[in-house]
């Protein structure tokens, strides 16, 4: 069986083929990554990417950075309403699954190897293992905030679908609090998307230079991390404020799920950022916990720095679903 798997996100839309019958979850010499704006339609996309390489899709699996309901799927930071017929009618096959995006991050776990992830802290990850009981939280930074869970019960694996990068921000620190009435002035409610995530990180850049009485430069995030590397203050403040507000919201993710196995920090933020989340701010937060501090400082956190984790969790979610027989 020949699945096409898709990761969908805010700005960009990949796709990717996997052969189930052969026993590879992905074929990596397959994966095509496209600007979502030059397409009218996931369906189009699609189509387009089949049509160039000249494939046919026995079956599909997209993972949409949005909440899914049935058969349909809005993308939170894009106008693309993405439903299952229309792209079952594109692709010829009725076989078509809808799941989260960080529902994929979360099946993607079960296929990661020590080579895919690096540990954020002290605490390293003894590898997956089918047969215990665990329970993993993962969340993650893009154009937005994704964030899922992982069950995995009785030899199988359970993602959790959420929206949990929509929940409130926390601030645990007076600079916090500081930033967050900046951004409540500017958004009213503020999620904790709107300090961890692309844009977030920009939010964060603004706000510090309204506390110092400055006029922020009109910089995107990626040269916000740029100008922090090379020595400017209020950039290296704001990458400090995101990095800590990470690791607080990953930290009370761990609490809210009971996911002591880890959390996996995934998105296209993490591998940019790796070296600020490997310094202080992001593990002080993460353990930062009052009396649940001695057991959070036992938690892995591992940034996953593979490539195409998100098509890695369709193709899984794909064996899972189609033909589970092979996915042994």
């Amino acid at each position: 069986m020949r699945v096409l798997v898709s990761d969908i996100g805010g700005t960009n839309a990949r796709f990717a083929m996997a052969e189930l019958a052969r026993g590879e979850r992905l074929l990596r010499d397959s994966v095509r990554e496209y600007p979502a704006a030059g397409f009218a339609s996931a369906a189009d996309a699609a189509r387009h990417f089949l049509d160039e390489l000249g494939e046919r899709a026995d079956a599909a699996v997209f993972a949409v950075a949005g909440r899914v309901r049935r058969e349909e799927a809005r993308i939170t930071n894009h106008p693309w309403q993405i439903r299952a017929p229309e792209i079952g009618s594109a692709l010829g096959t009725p076989r078509v699954a809808l799941i989260n995006d960080f529902a994929a991050q979360a099946m993607a776990i079960s296929r990661l190897g020590a080579d895919d992830v690096v540990a954020v802290g002290a605490v390293g990850w003894p590898g997956f293992d089918m047969g215990a009981a665990q329970t993993y939280a993962v969340i993650g930074p893009g154009t937005g905030l994704g964030v899922g869970g992982l069950l995995v019960r009785n030899g199988r694996c359970f993602a959790l679908e959420t929206e949990g990068g929509h929940a409130g921000f926390a601030p645990s620190r007076p600079r916090d609090m500081q930033v967050l009435e900046c951004l409540m002035r500017r958004f009213g409610r503020v999620s904790c998307e709107r300090l961890v995530s692309g844009p977030g990180l920009a939010n964060l850049y603004a706000a510090v230079c309204e506390i110092e009485g400055v006029a922020a430069q009109a910089w995107s995030p990626a040269q916000i991390n740029a100008q922090a590397a090379a020595g400017d203050a209020r950039c290296a403040r704001a990458v400090e404020l995101f990095c800590a507000a990470f690791g607080s919201m990953a930290g009370d993710l761990v609490l809210t799920l009971g996911a002591w196995d880890g959390v996996f920090l995934a998105g296209g933020v993490v591998p940019k950022l790796l070296g600020a989340l490997q310094r202080d701010s992001f593990r002080a937060a993460f353990e930062a916990k009052g009396r649940f501090a001695p057991a959070m400082a036992e938690v892995p956190a591992l940034a996953v720095v593979h490539a195409c984790s998100g098509l890695l969790g369709a193709a899984a979610h794909a064996a899972e679903t189609y033909d589970s027989a092979l996915a042994v």
